[in-house]
């Protein structure tokens, strides 16, 4: 059965959250949060996918993005916040706990509801971003980089240079996305390229470059008909226009506070439940491969299944089929009963 994806929108005294919902209402519930600069439509492939599986499918737009409400402050984007707006919505769908599935800046939100929320978590599965019980912030991540790739004299941050350019130049950061939506959605939603394996991404020299584009507008590429239609470019271009970069930026700008955060999670962080992580094989900003960047997840996580898709960093949209099987395979492996439920 084919079941259609519907737009609904959830207000509450404190947030506005709109999100996506396929499959039947009473199914088990998965929720899929998406990452920057992207929309619930990010799971475009997979709603459909796992709603004929049996499963009621929702994806938000976070805070900051699409239907949902943004806000004018930097700490209005801590995670504290965004899993709060996670926690009314899974209320308000009459449910007490899901399976959590997330993607870039949506995977710490999950790996939060976890460690923060144990009792609302049947399971969860992130792509691309490990988990890192310290939180996902720049003292636990600048650690973990491949000196081999970075040495520390020249790529002090390797290829987490970006986030220090936003921590220092935020205002042109946002500019320079701004200055042309729509070449920076092709320019951004691209394929996995192997030959970029073991080089330097580009994200380690953003600083050095004076911005993500040289310190000016993003230039005309072509887009990539493999990751994204001319209907999903112009979805996300208007979201993102309407909106604009303050919002998905500031993700960036609350490294401390979501550090301290972390530190108030259950258990030590440590995480019990059944636990999906794919690995991008050619994502070279959230690299898995060669760094140390999974080992703390490897130690924190009691029941942990890793899967390498061979793609870039956008997986869900470039390679469906394998991301969906991964997924499948692991709910059907460790979570047979909430399946059936």
């Amino acid at each position: 059965m084919t079941f259609p994806v519907t737009e609904h929108t959830l207000k509450t005294a404190r947030h506005t959250t709109g999100y996506l919902a396929c499959g039947r209402k009473d199914a088990p519930l998965l929720i899929f949060v998406h990452g920057w600069p992207e929309l619930s439509l990010s799971w475009r492939h997979q709603l459909p996918a796992f709603a004929a599986l049996g499963f009621r499918c929702i994806a938000p737009d976070m805070r900051g993005y699409g239907r949902s409400d943004t806000y004018t402050r930097h700490e209005d984007f801590a995670q504290e916040e965004i899993v709060a707006d996670m926690l009314e919505l899974l209320a308000s769908l009459g449910r007490d706990k899901a399976v959590w599935i997330g993607h870039d800046w949506g995977s710490p939100v999950v790996w939060n509801l976890a460690a923060h929320h144990p009792d609302k978590t049947v399971g969860v599965a992130s792509l691309c971003v490990p988990y890192l019980a310290e939180g996902f912030t720049l003292d636990a991540m600048v650690p973990l980089i491949d000196r081999t790739l970075y040495p520390a004299d020249k790529f002090p941050a390797g290829q987490w240079d970006y986030q220090f350019f936003y921590e220092e130049n935020f205002d042109k950061a946002c500019k320079g996305f701004e200055a042309n939506i729509g070449n920076v959605v092709k320019a951004l939603f691209r394929k996995g390229d192997p030959s970029r394996v073991g080089k330097p991404a580009p994200t380690s020299m953003v600083r050095a470059a004076g911005g993500w584009f040289g310190g000016g507008a993003c230039p005309d590429v072509p887009r990539d008909a493999d990751v994204l239609t001319e209907q999903d470019m112009a979805a996300y271009t208007a979201a993102l226009t309407r909106n604009g970069f303050f919002g998905p930026d500031s993700w960036y700008m609350n490294h401390k506070a979501n550090g301290a955060y972390a530190k108030k999670a259950k258990n030590g962080g440590k995480l019990s439940m059944p636990v999906l992580f794919l690995h991008g094989a050619y994502d070279t900003t959230c690299e898995t491969m060669q760094s140390k960047l999974a080992d703390p997840m490897r130690r924190d996580c009691a029941d942990l299944t890793e899967v390498v898709v061979q793609s870039g960093h956008w997986m869900a949209q470039e390679k469906p089929v394998e991301v969906n099987a991964a997924l499948a395979k692991w709910l059907a492996a460790k979570l047979p009963d909430y399946w059936r439920s």
